[in-house]
């Protein structure tokens, strides 16, 4: 295929469709492809080329076309909800149109506008349109800058790498429109994010960078507007720079917006502050100001007691205070530390705690989201490559003096499906985009530079190669490592779109500027991603790269890093984002359990969603919303684990288990207590009434005494010594505890299945559920992906229409449910275990949602178990990197 043609016929059609007013109607682009085809059809390609200004085009097949069609598609048929809104009780009685039904019809909205103007250049219309809904409803919230004492604390949830910067970017813009005078982005720890997160900001809100023209700044003649940036993309805020960089400048007086994009480190905001009071003899009373706190459940969270605030907590809020009229708006994909600010709590030296007590907006995702649902549920795992042969190499528990002289085989694959990768998306017209894989198997800097020496080698060995024989007719014979990479694209490619030999020849033409680059504390030759030429970087790192940080182009990734924590987890998934035109390339190698941790979390994080849907529509209140988190069964792990950072020996822990449900996936390995669990399943059928209902198969018995529901949970064997569920995923003492307070009826179900017939008694025979079984490293089983149950098992006990209306929303049956419903399983292991041939598992769910106020479920929790389970949150501490 003709690359260069190819892409000047879809860059002509691609702005023909961008002349198109609003969303494209179903079927438009199909049809201006059709329209062009036909054209060049009459007119013949010479005769087009000269129409669309270019030297020569070759002639293009309909595999071609087709794939145009599709190409366009994923650009434009893009679909993005705005997103969900809680506000406090002050924040609900307060003038919350200011923006939207006063001011923004009648300002002049220079900054947004051109922002606006620049990102529909590039983001699909529906996007556009919902960045500006949403900009538009923090607006209305964060207050008018022209009120004369206010503070307002906000905090806005997007998705890792969805798009947060260009969401607060559009905020910037309006702030300043309406006359917000300082703005304080406050980014990541590291300088990599902080000169990121100014170069964006540059290009979206100052329109220059060292007196160039960039972003929204092209072909703006009128510079009287330009803000006045106080940092550079090389240069953090510093007080000698400051004052240089406004001499002559009077900031009581000036009239356009000044921006610092600022590191979130304690001696920058001291700076910050110190320059600011020089500035300022008292508390700026006729400016307001806007703080930004991205990726702010990183450091800003006070951790310690209320009396000494740690010092980064300290500093933004003493920033804060230096205003009489400002706001404070966190940007977090993980609200977990967020919500664990005490609402209540004042400092009379530096005000208020930074909780969001006055609204927390929940962005959407626009439907071309590589996200973690994409990746870990929804595509039958095509971009998981699962990875066990690291242990020998990179042990999990290995510590900063490990000597690393190889790499594990599933690295040096990971490496040769990245090469390739370069290849095929030249081919596909995408050679002046950048590529990046990531490698992240260590906590340690020192750990890290061995790595990325023994991957240097590696890679210098097939570079060596590839140039050598890559063209030759019989490079695969001359080169194992040319063989290595027939046989993986062999293995894993769609081979119809490209020959090997097309591959390997345009491979033989990059392979050269691939580089491997380390990016940790220590980093000496610095990750670029320059403007004028692409990048093609293997990338070795950790932390540094785990906050916000954009690795541009990356199609693969090797992840083995271990955490307890969801925040950190979610934040590590570098390889969430959008990928056009290559997502099918995307790969992501990592071990089961980490698979099951990241399916888990989406699942988890989901349902919190629906929470906070539930809990907008019953105008409750952040304060209920950051409670809710806390009390959530799937949210024991992070507070147990912050609990264990506080040394806290014994702590009470409430659970609100209405509206939740939670099953027994990991399971007892011995012999006696397998036997043991299918007797109590067993017991309790034969203890049930002869009367039951049958539901699809499935054996249901509907309100049955909280007695026998506690005899059974009694005698069926769990981890005992885990009453929170942390490793069995069933917090049975809280259960227990429920039916002893509750003292409600159940309904008891027992699931047949498609595997083999299995009598419980004379009247009830099931078909054992057949269900895949992984062996944990302690020797226990854990059922794949952590799920006992099917997405309807939950609407068994609904009439059939509501049945049929809630389907397989878990969340929405358990709103509609008129009693608490315990589900039995006996389950057909594969592989088979020897000796038994079938295990008992079981769940709870329970009826209500997020609004539902009942009491919750209240235990003492000692925590010398959890030393041990939680010593990775010790050894996450010991992390350098």
């Amino acid at each position: 295929m003709n690359t260069t043609g190819y892409l000047a016929i879809k860059e002509h059609i691609f702005s023909n469709l961008k002349k198109v007013a609003g969303v494209l109607p179903a079927g438009k682009i199909e049809e201006e492809v059709n329209n062009i085809k036909g054209l060049i059809t009459a007119i013949t390609y010479e005769m087009f080329a000269k129409v669309i200004a270019v030297e020569s085009l070759e002639e293009l097949n309909d595999e071609d076309w087709a794939r145009m069609v599709r190409e366009l598609e994923t650009h434009f048929d893009v679909k993005m909800e705005t997103g969900i809104l809680i506000q406090g009780d002050e924040q609900q009685d307060r003038d919350n149109n200011w923006w939207t039904s006063i001011e923004k019809q009648k300002n002049i909205k220079r900054y947004w506008e051109r922002y606006k103007n620049h990102i529909a250049s590039f983001l699909p219309a529906d996007v556009v349109r919902a960045i500006d809904i949403d900009t538009d409803i923090v607006m209305n919230n964060i207050e008018n800058p022209t009120i004369p004492n206010f503070s307002r604390y906000g905090m806005v949830v997007g998705h890792v790498q969805s798009g947060k910067t260009g969401n607060y970017s559009g905020l910037v813009c309006k702030a300043a429109d309406s006359g917000y005078k300082f703005i304080v982005v406050i980014a990541g720890g590291m300088n990599n994010l902080r000169n990121q997160t100014q170069e964006r900001l540059n290009e979206s809100f100052v329109g220059q960078s060292n007196g160039v023209q960039v972003g929204v700044g092209k072909g703006d003649n009128d510079k009287s507007a330009t803000p006045f940036s106080l940092t550079t993309v090389l240069r953090d805020f510093n007080m000698h720079d400051a004052d240089r960089a406004s001499q002559g400048i009077n900031f009581e007086t000036i009239s356009v917006p000044v921006l610092m994009v600022i590191k979130k480190n304690t001696s920058t905001l001291k700076s910050v502050i110190s320059w600011l009071e020089k500035q300022y003899k008292n508390k700026v009373a006729d400016h307001a100001m806007l703080v930004i706190d991205d990726e702010s459940d990183y450091a800003s969270v006070n951790t310690k007691d209320e009396e000494d605030p740690t010092a980064i907590n300290n500093g933004i809020r003493k920033l804060l205070s230096l205003f009489s009229r400002s706001a404070y708006v966190a940007y977090t994909a993980t609200p977990y530390a967020n919500i664990f600010i005490d609402h209540e709590a004042e400092n009379e030296s530096v005000g208020k705690d930074l909780f969001p007590k006055d609204f927390i907006y929940a962005l959407d995702a626009p439907t071309n989201y590589f996200g973690a649902r994409k990746i870990f549920l929804d595509t039958q795992g095509q971009h998981i490559i699962e990875v066990s042969d690291f242990e020998d190499t990179l042990p999990s528990g290995h510590k900063k003096d490990l000597e690393v002289h190889d790499i594990p085989p599933s690295m040096k694959q990971a490496m040769l499906v990245f090469l390739l990768n370069i290849a095929v998306r030249a081919l596909r017209g995408q050679g002046s985009a950048h590529n990046s894989m990531l490698v992240h198997a260590t906590r340690f800097t020192a750990v890290h530079q061995e790595i990325a020496a023994v991957i240097t080698e590696s890679l210098e060995e097939i570079q060596a190669d590839v140039t050598a024989y890559g063209k030759l007719p019989n490079g695969t014979s001359q080169s194992i490592n040319i063989q290595n990479l027939a046989e993986v694209y062999h293995d894993s490619f769609n081979r119809t779109e490209f020959s090997w030999k097309e591959v390997i020849d345009k491979l033989t033409d990059l392979i050269g500027t691939v580089v491997v680059r380390e990016v940790h504390q220590k980093t000496a030759v610095p990750l670029v991603y320059r403007k004028d030429v692409p990048t093609n970087a293997i990338v070795v790192g950790g932390t540094s790269l785990a906050r916000g940080y954009t690795l541009e182009g990356l199609s693969v990734s090797y992840f083995i890093r271990n955490t307890v924590f969801y925040d950190t987890l979610m934040q590590m998934g570098r390889w969430f984002g959008y990928r056009s035109g290559y997502e099918d390339l995307c790969k992501i190698y990592m071990p089961y359990s980490k698979v099951a941790d990241f399916a888990e979390i989406i699942l988890n994080t989901e349902e919190l969603l629906q929470d906070f849907k539930v809990m907008a529509d019953n105008n409750m209140t952040p304060d209920k919303f950051g409670l809710a988190i806390r009390q959530n069964p799937n949210s024991a792990l992070q507070i147990t684990a912050r609990n264990k950072q506080k040394n806290v020996r014994e702590f009470t822990y409430s659970m609100q288990l209405d509206g939740k449900a939670k099953e027994t996936s990991v399971l007892s390995s011995k012999a006696q207590e397998i036997e043991g669990n299918i007797d109590a399943v067993k017991a309790l059928i034969n203890k049930l009434p002869s009367q039951f209902e049958n539901v699809n198969s499935h054996f249901l018995w509907r309100d049955i005494s909280p007695a026998e529901i506690l005899a059974f949970l009694n005698s069926f064997v769990t981890f005992q010594n885990d009453p929170l569920g942390l490793t069995a995923r069933m917090p049975i003492s809280f259960v227990i505890k429920f039916v002893q307070e509750r003292n409600v009826n159940w309904d008891v179900v027992l699931y047949s299945g498609q595997g083999e017939s299995y009598p419980i008694n004379s009247q009830v025979s099931i078909k054992k559920e057949k269900r895949k079984i992984i062996t944990k490293a302690d020797g226990n089983f854990e059922l794949q992906n952590r799920q006992v149950s099917s997405g309807n098992a939950e609407a068994v006990s609904l009439d059939d229409a509501e049945r049929k209306r809630v389907g397989t929303n878990r969340v929405d049956a358990r709103q509609v449910m008129a009693r608490p419903l315990l589900m039995l399983h006996i389950i057909e292991p594969n592989p088979e275990i020897a000796g038994h041939n079938a295990l008992a598992a079981f769940g709870a769910s329970f009826p209500g949602d997020a609004s539902t106020d009942n009491e919750t479920i209240t235990l003492k929790i000692n925590t010398v178990y959890y030393n041990n389970l939680l010593q990775e949150v010790e050894a996450d501490k010991e992390s350098d990197d």
